[in-house]
């Protein structure tokens, strides 16, 4: 018995060390992080001189400089080896390469479009396998009903908050008061839109053709269908749905690892994302708009303050170890500006979390269509940002029912990127508001789309871990 017990004590005492051994593997020497942090204080220093006109330094100093400080930056995420690390140092990497050669940076969003393609071949088989598994797996019908229920209501609870967040915003800062419209921004080209009718969105969300919603990425139509066959599979003879079952349970293990390997090509994607944002742009475009680009950044940080962060203390959701879960496909998002891109791995670290599965594989993707929190509050900004900008007033009321007619239109938009600036031409169209600052809104859209994005998933997340609290199934860790 003695035996028995030393060998499980020395066992733990034998994996402790190895975690040890692991951390102090991944932990970057300090003097490399003294030297990084002095070099940075002392490039930032000489930049801010020679934008002051107290210094003239020659423009290959600085630049020797910086990259200087990009290698050690590059060093120190080597030591670190953590994925999330590589992600935001590339987009560190990728904001200055962008600057310094924005000639060859223009030419490499074809680097981030292969990433994006990589992780919509995910979407589809790994939301219908576990989906399907979530619901004929344990086989409670009213669980499915009753997690219907509570994510709606959830989730229109928090939008209409998100929305009046951002109407309070915009009336507050007047951004679109006076501002500047910039030559190259005017010329940009606004997508096409459709104007549809409620008869028509409503039938959108049902697909005809299951292989046209895999095509076209309705991400909402796939999750209907799943459900549909995930309830029909649950109703079968045990014969039949045991094989079933074992499959798409077999299927989900395996898109799950499909996903750690696209993941290992995130940095790249990363880094050419935002080269190209760089290269495109420039960093000078947020001169002209730089009061509409901090009224939404201001408005979606408020958001996170004062709505999702009292849910949390509310429900007592570990806060610091929540935002350690979401960090990465927060990040992933907002380099990419696409939650596609960020839904595999939102789903495995909300797993990881203590939600179960089946919880996992419903609310997240439902979350895709009606509770993108972030494309809400900038929505209600950006429409007022226009009557502003064209001199129209808007009364309190008028400014209601366009909130609440973007509360309707904004569904159905999986996760695609500028897709919103689609419904913000919609809804100026339909309450008459001009077309033309919907371009000046483009030429910065991608900037915005960063951190909304960012704001859809972090609000995701926290959807699956509230429900599965009200469901009494969320494992909390230590």
């Amino acid at each position: 018995m003695k035996n028995k017990k030393q060998s499980a004590l020395d066992q733990t005492t034998k994996m402790a060390d190895n975690k040890k051994v692991e951390a102090q593997k991944n932990r970057a020497p300090k003097k490399l992080v003294y030297v990084l942090f002095g070099s940075l204080f002392v490039v930032a220093v000489m930049t801010l001189l020679k934008a002051w006109h107290l210094w003239d330094i020659p423009a290959t100093v600085l630049l020797v400089g910086r990259w200087i400080v990009i290698s050690m930056i590059i060093l120190y995420a080597i030591f670190k080896r953590s994925l999330t690390t590589w992600i935001l140092i590339s987009m560190i990497v990728g904001a200055e390469f962008g600057h310094d050669l924005p000639e060859i940076a223009v030419g490499m969003n074809l680097v981030s479009k292969i990433f994006l393609r990589l992780i919509k071949t995910i979407i589809a088989p790994l939301l219908f396998a576990t989906l399907v598994y979530g619901i004929a797996g344990h086989s409670n019908l009213k669980q499915v009903g009753r997690m219907s229920w509570k994510a709606l209501v959830y989730f229109e609870v928090v939008s209409i908050i998100a929305l009046f967040i951002g109407l309070l915003a915009i009336n507050i800062s007047k951004a679109g008061v006076g501002v500047i419209v910039p030559d190259v921004i005017g010329q940009a080209d606004a997508p096409e839109t459709v104007h549809q009718t409620t008869a028509e969105i409503i039938l959108h969300v049902f697909p005809e053709n299951i292989a046209k919603s895999i095509y076209e990425g309705q991400v909402l139509q796939i999750v209907i269908f799943s459900i549909l066959f995930g309830i029909a599979v649950a109703m079968l003879k045990e014969k039949y749905r045991t094989p079933m079952v074992r499959f798409t349970e077999s299927l989900a293990e395996v898109m799950f690892k499909f996903t750690q390997l696209v993941m290992y090509f995130a940095p790249f994607a990363v880094f050419a994302a935002i080269a190209y944002s760089v290269g495109h742009m420039g960093l000078d475009i947020l001169v002209n708009l730089f009061k509409l680009l901090a009224t939404l950044y201001v408005a979606l940080i408020a958001f996170m303050l004062f709505v999702l962060i009292p849910i949390m203390l509310f429900l007592r959701i570990p806060i610091k170890k929540f935002f350690k879960a979401v960090s990465e496909p927060a990040t992933l998002a907002f380099a990419t500006t696409s939650s596609e891109s960020a839904l595999p791995i939102a789903m495995e670290k909300m797993e990881e979390f203590g939600v179960p599965r089946k919880i996992v594989a419903f609310v997240i993707p439902t979350g895709y269509s009606f509770n993108l929190d972030g494309t809400t509050l900038y929505l209600s900004l950006a429409t007022i940002f226009i009557a502003q900008m064209t001199g129209v007033h808007l009364s309190i009321d008028q400014q209601l029912v366009i909130m609440f007619t973007l509360m309707l239109t904004s569904k159905g938009v999986a996760g695609v990127p500028r897709a919103s600036l689609v419904i913000l031409l919609g809804t100026a169209a339909s309450f008459g508001l001009p077309i033309w600052p919907i371009y000046i809104i483009l030429g910065i859209d991608e900037l915005m789309d960063m951190a909304r994005t960012a704001v859809n998933v972090i609000g995701n997340c926290l959807a699956t871990v509230v429900i599965a609290i009200w469901e009494k199934e969320y494992i909390r860790k230590p």
